[in-house]
């Protein structure tokens, strides 16, 4: 699998680019700079073909329709349980507008589905905490963690946001340690790490 991490935005979420088929690239998070992410994947010759959204906040769904507009029919994926106010004026702040409902949004899968395309598949792993649709993708196949704003290098995601759990992340940090340590983690925010690096130095991760 071939990744490339692009921070985007004041806050710096990181939108990914996956693929094995240069035709057939996942795109995670497109959260800002939507002209930049479609000239990145024009440059390097990369053709989406599904959009993931790891969760509903601005920071990384703000350039979804930018990547929609420019490759037309690309479906994307959010949770069900943050499409309401994922799109709605209260998810927004300075630097951020509102982000229009995508027209290709699909909100049917969910815990336990998997999404395959281009080679790729992954597992879609509900992580409610941070919001109550947050979901990680698991690619088994190539040991990789897609963690949005569930884990971090050294932290996890905030739950003090409306629709937060410290209770829920607990037990979703809890599902994410059953994972075998040498899963590459690729976070929302921040550097990449392991799920092994996670247990011996995250106060968050540990049992």
């Amino acid at each position: 699998m071939n990744i490339e991490c692009i921070p985007t935005g004041m806050y710096e979420a990181n939108c990914l680019f996956l693929w094995n088929d240069p035709n057939q690239v996942w795109v995670v998070d497109p959260g800002a700079d939507g002209d930049a992410l479609v000239r990145a994947l024009r440059k390097r010759k990369l053709t989406p073909c599904l959009v993931l959204l790891t969760h509903g906040h601005f920071d990384h769904i703000g350039a979804v329709n930018e990547i929609v507009q420019a490759y037309p029919g690309i479906p994307v994926y959010l949770s069900a349980l943050d499409a309401e106010f994922a799109f709605s004026p209260v998810n927004q702040t300075y630097g951020y507008p509102p982000t229009e409902r995508p027209a290709t949004l699909d909100t049917s899968f969910g815990d336990g589905d998997t999404l395959s395309a281009g080679g790729l598949s992954a597992r879609i792993l509900q992580t409610p905490g941070h919001t109550p649709g947050c979901r990680c993708f698991y690619f088994e196949a190539d040991k990789v963690l897609v963690t949005g704003d569930t884990l971090f290098c050294g932290s996890c995601g905030r739950t003090d946001f409306p629709g937060g759990s410290w209770k829920e992340m607990s037990e979703s940090l809890k599902r994410l340690r059953q994972l075998p340590d040498d899963t590459a983690v690729w976070c929302g925010h921040g550097p990449d790490t392991t799920i092994a690096q996670e247990k011996q130095g995250n106060p968050y991760f540990r049992e």
